[in-house]
């Protein structure tokens, strides 16, 4: 029996084929295990596309290329994902229909042929705004998505260029249109199996006249071919019912990548950028072309070109450094950049003012509004492309670091100890360039690795800011090495100081880098890639494009050594090898064909085991084949034989990364195209973890030991961490069987946290001030609550089911409903003595959630009742270090039991404050001030009352025939003595108002002593003590007064009932 649980609602979604073994792990039983993102926003990440609402600039939408599809409603003040909960998180293109500026279409699959490009799964739909979106039938198989173009006469006809497949042949591919709103679709331009569309253009005057670009091109592990006799320009003048392709003027043989655009100011002047050929121009709607300049970009990466709206002659041309010309395209200029990012793909001209653009490029969003003179960055948009990720053994709290694509490899804390969580400034650079794996020493963590583009490896001081370039090489009368794009490093498990760093061959250094020795030979295939065929032939040198920004074939991708075993060595190679040495290097085993895996599979990771010496963990991945499976193997005998443990990961989705958890050895992560997956029991089932999480491609992944959190790398969406995902070793079936039960804790670590920015986070730095979340403050308390009790309402409405006549419920059943009172849980925590300190409420909601204690006693010195029985206590501060316990108890319509067993746990404090108090003084001075609170507080509330009476009282004796009229002078007097009351806890206003000196009210003295109490960790000093000292002495003789005072005020009203006069609320007429 096969059974999927989808719940897309679900935090944690379990994906399975086998759910009669792991019945328990459903999607509501994991519903509260929720990853954190934390950034970074530092150099955001690259831009597929823009679409500006034409009816209102303020609102927009960014297309991520691999980070989904961003919202703004405020210019970009803000941004908000909206296109998190679909299948797919690259995006080509996006598009707002110019007739309902609430329909957007959205084309998935970055519209580049770029290494690194994800695939996607074919067209959206929405018709509000982004907020829900209708996934399209048709071109589910196009993988990549590059323009779509709505009819401005007709909503319902719509053409999207489909570029297909960039790793294999097939799919769907050409130019499609719809003439209903996308329900039915069809092709009206159709190449080739190797030839797409990637642009589509309506003449605005006419859009029945179509121009599309077709393009001819193949990425491989090996390879990248830009062209071929099939890209061409096509024009249709019938709507395409028919096209002819252009030919006069352009160029012939093989072609490249081809943007173009149509003049908005005279849509007779086309331009177009041909890749290996140069630039070109129209002046008669693609009769005949002109070159105009040998201008020309790459297909890989660029190829789009955007006509001014304001001169004819103006065009812009996306490249590494973004250009344009004023001509016509005879000469071309840069774009002035200083202070942005380059590598620019998309680009938006304000219609109504020439000096005012967007562009998008691999660094983000700029704006400017001087003609390029100065860039404003968008820095709230966290779309960055991280390849690798490693989290290092800082104290008290890790810091992760990892490879971007074109943003630097970068570092930064996990959690930080204030308020405003993890921003942009906390994250500093590495190395610069691409960036790829990390490494960090795990003694000193102040020693880091990092690497850029083919093995340009340095060592960074995070002391000083100092790098020494440490990559090694072979003598000159040696073969050359071929580098990865991203070359394989590790730390030794067995010796911090020494590494291994891999080209087509191993290194070791035994002195961090210093000095290097090759420990291997060429460990690849050596297979010549120029003479492996592409689109079904061998191509020529002079092929467009050939093999550029592509790896040279045959080198290691993968490199590890055994934790268990020192000197044995693996290494996955990009042509299908796994290599091991049981001697350091000394000897090599090489191993090619594993089950089910196809030859020449690149291993993207090895992973030996942390608990059996012969246990290896292999990932294999194919995409840049076309093939999107997932293939996770296990060996068990050093790589003899093989097993495959991926079948129950999802068909479509490729596997980058594995990792063993250190305790549990059936427990492993995955890491796929589409999230991240476990396994508790080995891999025989797995489960994705989508809580807290996009779509998204986790690349990589690593386990911090001592925390027990999984780091995520995510392609477009920066960092995530599982924090403390132990509860995971001990989810089994005897545990869901159970009514409640609570996992075990891990100690708890509480801080005062710091408030830098004054006034709380974001200070007044605005709304785009980006702030990734840290983990709360203090112990964690993970639990399953097996179902929640039953209402009265619920019980019937379930029995009415399986009724087939219904009975009507009683009176008595009626009212019973109404008056029920809703369950809830509550929180009990205890110290070693079994006292409790603390009682925390909260819904009543099955499944596994999790509750973080803050450490804090509870205050008592009053609360609010609003929105009662689910409401809790303030705080009085933190608890002193030690060892407690957790229960929880649930109270349903008035009856409260207890539901699950006894944790204990540990409280830690950080002591990371330069002036440290004793902790017992400081709890018993917070204990004093608790119980000075609760009388300031019945002060506070008494005065209150009784003026309150004295009004009453008045307007009572003022209108009640017979009432002593003396008794209002009695109330006067009264009065001013509690208007005197309110001058000692409140300050005089009178006096205050008419800036006059007052001295300091109770209240504000109090306040002083506990602000001091709960935002330090200092003993109290003589300013607290004193103020402490103040209120309970003054408060007492308050409370004297108001004591005095009630006793006068009673007897006014019973003299007032005497009188018969109405009773007050809350009093009662004596009984006869």
């Amino acid at each position: 029996m096969k059974r999927q649980l989808l719940v897309l609602s679900s935090l944690l979604v379990a994906m399975t084929t086998s759910a009669q073994d792991d019945w328990y792990l459903s999607s509501q039983n994991l519903s509260g295990i929720s990853a954190r993102n934390i950034g970074p926003a530092t150099t955001s990440g690259r831009i597929a596309d823009l679409a500006i609402n034409p009816n209102d600039h303020d609102e927009y939408y960014v297309a991520a290329a691999s980070g989904g599809v961003w919202k703004t409603t405020n210019h970009g003040v803000t941004y908000r994902p909206i296109f998190d909960g679909q299948g797919s998180y690259s995006i080509g293109c996006i598009t707002i229909d110019p007739n309902n500026s609430n329909v957007i279409w959205v084309g998935t699959g970055e519209n580049n042929n770029q290494r690194s490009v994800a695939y996607g799964d074919g067209l959206y739909k929405s018709e509000d705004g982004g907020n829900s979106w209708t996934h399209i039938e048709a071109m589910r198989n196009s993988e990549h998505i590059g323009m779509i173009a709505v009819d401005p006469r007709n909503s319902d006809v719509v053409y999207v260029a489909a570029y297909g497949p960039l790793w294999s042949a097939g799919g769907d591919r050409g130019l499609y249109k719809t003439t209903n709103g996308g329900e039915t679709w069809t092709k009206i331009l159709d190449i080739s199996e190797h030839t797409g569309v990637n642009e589509v253009h309506l003449d605005p005057r006419n859009p029945d006249v179509i121009y599309a670009t077709s393009h001819q091109r193949r990425r491989h592990v090996y390879t990248y071919i830009s062209g071929g006799p099939e890209s061409a320009i096509y024009k249709s003048t019938d709507g395409g019912a028919s096209f002819d392709k252009l030919s006069r003027g352009l160029p012939g043989g093989d072609v490249g990548r081809i943007g173009m655009d149509i003049s908005p100011v005279n849509p007779d002047v086309l331009y177009a950028c041909i890749e290996g050929h140069g630039f070109y121009r129209s002046d008669n709607r693609g009769a005949s072309w002109g070159k105009m300049s040998g201008h020309e970009t790459s297909g890989n990466y660029y190829v789009e070109i955007f006509a001014s709206p304001h001169d004819l002659n103006t065009v812009y041309s996306m490249d590494t450094y973004a250009q344009f010309t004023t001509d016509g395209g005879r000469t071309f200029n840069r774009v002035p950049e200083s202070g942005k990012h380059v590598d620019n793909h998309a680009m938006w001209i304000d219609p109504n003012d020439a000096n005012h653009f967007l562009m998008g490029c691999d660094g983000g969003l700029y704006e400017t509004w001087d003609n390029a003179s100065t860039w404003h960055f968008k820095p709230n948009l966290p779309i960055t492309q991280f390849y690798r990720v490693t989290a290092d053994r800082s104290e008290p709290f890790y810091y992760v670091y990892g490879g971007t694509q074109d943003n630097f490899s970068l570092g930064g804390p996990s959690r930080t100890t204030h308020d405003r969580g993890i921003v942009n400034s906390d994250w500093f650079v590495t190395n610069t360039g691409d960036g790829f794996e990390s490494q960090i020493d795990p003694v000193d963590p102040n020693i880091v690795y990092a690497q850029a583009q083919y093995g340009w490896l340095v060592r960074f001081d995070k002391a000083s800011g100092e790098t020494m370039p440490i990559k090694p090489d072979v003598p000159r009368n040696e073969p050359p090495l071929r580098w990865n794009w991203d070359a394989p490093l590790i730390i030794s498990p067995h010796d911090h100081n020494t590494l291994y760093f891999a080209a087509n061959r191993v290194f070791k250094s035994t002195n961090r880098g210093d000095e290097w020795n090759l420990v291997s030979p060429d460990l690849s295939q050596q297979i010549d890639r120029n003479t492996l065929p592409v689109m079904g032939q061998v191509w020529s040198m002079d092929a467009i494009a050939k093999n550029r920004s592509t790896t040279i074939y045959g080198n290691i991708v993968s490199l590890a050594e055994s934790p268990l075993t020192k000197g044995v060595l693996m290494a996955g190679t990009d042509d299908g090898l796994i290599q091991i040495s049981t001697d350091d290097g000394t000897n090599w085993t090489k191993y090619s064909s594993f089950p089910g895996v196809p030859a020449n599979t690149y291993v993207n990771d090895l992973e030996p085991s942390l608990h059996n010496a012969d246990r290896i963990y292999a990932v294999f991945n194919n995409h840049k084949n076309g093939d999107f499976k997932p293939y996770v193997m296990r060996s068990d005998n050093m790589g003899r034989s093989w097993t495959n443990i991926g079948s129950g990961l999802p068909e479509r989705g490729s596997v980058y990364t594995i990792v063993e958890d250190h305790e549990d050895p059936n427990l492993l992560f995955v890491g796929t195209e589409f999230g991240v997956f476990f396994t508790n029991d080995g891999g025989d089932n797995w489960k994705q973890i989508s809580a807290g999480m996009p779509t998204i491609a986790i690349r990589d992944l690593d386990i911090q030991r001592e925390e027990n959190d999984l780091v995520m790398a995510s392609f477009g969406r920066g960092f995530y961490i599982l924090d403390d995902y132990s509860p995971l070793r001990h989810m089994t079936a005897e545990v869901f069987e159970s009514d409640a039960h609570i996992f075990p804790i891990e100690d708890g670590l509480v801080f005062q946290q710091s408030n830098p920015l004054g006034y709380g986070a974001p200070g007044f730095l605005g709304a785009s001030y980006y702030m990734a979340a840290n983990p709360p403050i203090g112990a964690t308390i993970t639990y399953y609550i097996s179902e929640t009790a039953q209402s009265p309402t619920a019980a019937r409405r379930a029995a009415e089911k399986d009724m087939e006549v219904i009975t009507y419920p009683s009176a008595e059943e009626i009212r019973a409903e109404d008056r029920y009172q809703q369950a809830y849980l509550t929180f009990v925590i205890r110290d070693a003595e079994g006292n409790e300190i603390r009682r925390v409420n909260t819904a009543d909601q099955s499944g596994v959630r999790r509750w973080t204690w803050d450490g804090q006693y509870a205050s008592t010195s009053g609360f609010s009742t609003r929105g009662a029985p689910i409401t809790n206590s303030g705080t009085i501060g933190f608890a002193p270090e030690g060892t407690y316990s957790v229960q929880i108890y649930r109270t349903a319509n008035g009856e409260t039991s207890p539901i699950s067993e006894v944790v204990s746990f540990e409280l830690k404090h950080l002591n990371n404050a330069t002036i440290t108090g004793d902790g017992q003084q400081i709890n018993a001075f917070q204990m004093e001030l608790n119980r000075a609170s609760r009388d300031l507080n019945a002060a506070n509330s008494e005065v209150n009352r009784q003026r309150e009476m004295v009004t009453e009282l008045e307007a009572i004796i003022r209108n009640t025939p017979g009432a002593d009229m003396a008794l209002l002078g009695e109330l006067r007097a009264i009065d001013n003595d509690l208007a005197d009351i309110v001058i000692e806890l409140r300050g005089d206003q009178s006096l205050t108002r008419r800036e006059f000196e007052t001295k300091t009210d109770l209240n504000s003295i109090m306040g002083i002593a506990a602000w001091g109490s709960s935002a330090s960790s200092a003993s109290p000093n003589q300013t607290q003590r004193q103020s402490l000292e103040t209120v309970q002495a003054e408060v007492a003789e308050i409370l004297t007064s108001l004591r005095t005072s009630a006793q006068l005020l009673n007897g006014i009203k019973q003299q007032a009932y005497d009188a018969g006069a109405p009773y007050i609320e809350g009093d009662l007429p004596e009984g006869n």
